[in-house]
């Protein structure tokens, strides 16, 4: 089970950090995935940490502002986001998968928690 938190209001230029909490699994061991869905949008990836190495992967629009980290003591998974932007509105998942090869891919995903809502102000 994944639990996302940590979203809320937050003016342009701000930050906040997103936590998605695996009970009963371990993050090392899952390619771990955020994604975000902004209102009359598709989903879209985020950002992923792969399963064992930890090869870290960004959507361009993220990239130098979003930060994904790992902490395994806590089975945690962390995306902080910095100089947030109004276009940044949107719901935000994590998932897991077992194992995929295209970790910006939605299909690859096994399991999703429920969203987390972020919103920027401008």
């Amino acid at each position: 089970q994944l639990q996302a938190s940590g979203g809320g209001l937050v003016q342009a230029g701000g930050s906040l950090r997103l936590s998605c909490a695996a009970s009963g699994r371990t993050v090392s061991s899952y390619d771990m995935g955020w994604f975000r869905q902004a209102p009359g949008k598709e989903r879209e990836f985020v950002a992923a940490i792969s399963r064992r190495v930890g090869s870290i992967y960004y959507a361009e629009s993220v990239k130098g502002r979003f930060t994904i980290s790992r902490d395994n003591a806590k089975n945690t998974v962390y995306l902080q986001m910095n100089s947030l932007k109004p276009e940044d509105t949107a719901v935000y998942y994590c998932a897991f998968a077992y194992s995929t090869y295209d970790v910006t891919r939605i299909p690859g995903y096994d399991y999703w928690g429920q969203g987390t809502l972020v919103t920027v102000s401008s």
